[in-house]
């Protein structure tokens, strides 16, 4: 697998439900823009887009909250 093009780290509580986030962030540039995604981070403490290959990424130390 290719290098990703940009990690961003997040805290737990920047995780929305169930410990997911989207892609594009809002941290990124609008020429960065494509359809919204929603990348589940919670479930290996990473996750990549598949448009753009962004690794949103779990930052050391942070634990998401489980549910049952």
């Amino acid at each position: 697998m290719s290098e990703p093009k940009a990690v961003v780290e997040l805290t737990a509580r920047e995780l929305m439900g169930p410990g997911v986030t989207h892609c594009p962030h809002p941290k990124m540039p609008l020429w960065n823009g494509h359809p919204k995604v929603f990348i589940d981070v919670a479930t290996t403490g990473e996750g990549r887009c598949p448009y753009c290959g962004t690794v949103y990424r779990l930052k050391a130390g942070e634990k998401v909250a489980q549910h049952h």
